[in-house]
């Protein structure tokens, strides 16, 4: 039987089951017509920006840190004699030299004090202050993005069994998609599905286009894990029609083994991002990848080799779009009295304004729009000249 294939209408209406991984949450894709890409990553757990970019030229750091390793003396990549990247981002420094790679420092959302990760994640996926109606919260900044954009076309995959991406929730139309859909079907129950769905256009066609999904994403799994896959999975749409893609990497909440849990993390991110440049092929070029997280954490370590909730951290951009190889952002220093409250990094800098300058430079949207309607009440202040 020869079935048709048509991407964009099983992507705006196909279902999959799910095959459960903690690494992997649901991938969100959009279609634009353009030529430029963005992936956003919302690392979840509340990243520690302190030891993703090593400020070892700051003294305070060691003597808030005398358990971790700083510094390039420690095997950090060094970046501008007074940054330094993790180890775990040492596969990216091809990245930095080309200008694909660039760190915003002491960047956070407008979320203060409580540290609560559902808070923060809500907030910095709404786009908002933290302080407007829950009406205005329960809508993704990328989904109001969407809004603006003659000819974007939303496509959502269903994930069974995950939170829905709060990142593209909204009026416009989206979709959630997850690499691990599975309707792994012996042939004579395909065909069966298929002869019993035979009189119904709309069965009949999602159940074609979702076992040919399917087959996709069961030979990809035979050789790659599941952070491969998703990342992978989101590069192969972003070839085709997708021009936008979000996801989400868990994993970054360090109270206990920082070293550890962080380099393991790390690994994944770099891993995906080079997954992305590779399987972009020249689409790279015309692509910017942007990692947040929902706060940052304790400037100093705590009792058991971690650090804790705290407020100021770090995003990373990567991509052949961006104008690279250097860090943004005003560095605070880390004395005491320099502090917010304290205890953590003070923020110099909100997340929410790199976004909306990449967007910006991306798909041409008005700053008015981007600080009313996609970031509401944000001022975007200075360009800081995101890209190439």
């Amino acid at each position: 039987m020869t079935l048709p294939f048509d991407r964009r209408r099983f992507l705006a209406t196909a279902a999959c089951s799910l095959a459960a991984s903690p690494l992997v949450t649901p991938v969100a894709f959009a279609a634009l017509p353009t030529d430029h890409r963005l992936v956003v990553i919302i690392l979840r757990g509340g990243m520690d920006g302190l030891d993703v970019l090593h400020p070892y030229g700051d003294r305070d750091l060691t003597r808030l840190r005398p358990g971790f390793d700083i510094g390039p003396a420690a095997g950090a990549v060094d970046l501008t004699g007074f940054h330094a990247m993790h180890p775990a981002l040492a596969p990216l420094a091809p990245l930095w030299s080309a200008g694909d790679l660039g760190f915003a420092q002491a960047v956070s959302t407008p979320y203060r004090d409580k540290r609560s990760h559902f808070d923060g994640q809500d907030i910095l996926e709404a786009g908002t202050a933290g302080d407007v109606p829950d009406a205005v919260r329960r809508d993704g900044w990328l989904n109001r993005l969407l809004t603006l954009l003659p000819g974007a076309t939303g496509r959502t995959a269903l994930a069974v069994g995950r939170d829905e991406i709060l990142l593209l929730r909204g009026r416009a139309n989206h979709a959630a998609w997850t690499p691990e859909a599975r309707l792994d079907l012996a042939q004579a129950t395909r065909d069966l599905l298929l002869h019993v769905y035979h009189d119904d256009a709309l069965f009949r066609e999602t159940a074609e286009e979702a076992l040919l999904l399917s087959a996709e994403s069961l030979q990809a799994s035979d050789t790659r894990n599941a952070n491969d896959r998703m990342f992978a999975f989101a590069a192969e749409q972003l070839r085709q029609e997708s021009r936008i893609a979000a996801m989400s990497l868990a994993g970054w909440d360090s109270h206990r083994n920082q070293p550890r849990q962080i380099s393991a993390a790390l690994g994944r991110l770099s891993d995906g991002v080079l997954r992305l440049r590779t399987d972009l092929g020249p689409a790279w070029a015309k692509t910017v990848v942007l990692a947040m997280t929902e706060f940052g954490r304790t400037a100093a370590q705590n009792g058991t080799n971690g650090t804790d909730h705290g407020t100021g951290g770090t995003m990373i951009l990567a991509g052949g779009a961006l104008k690279g190889g250097q860090i943004w952002g005003e560095w605070p220093g880390l004395a005491e009295a320099q502090l917010y409250d304290r205890r953590d990094l003070m923020p110099t800098g909100d997340v929410r304004a790199y976004a909306a300058w990449a967007l910006h430079g991306l798909f041409g949207v008005d700053r008015g729009s981007l600080g009313t309607v996609v970031f509401p009440g944000l001022d975007m202040g200075r360009d800081p000249g995101l890209l190439a």
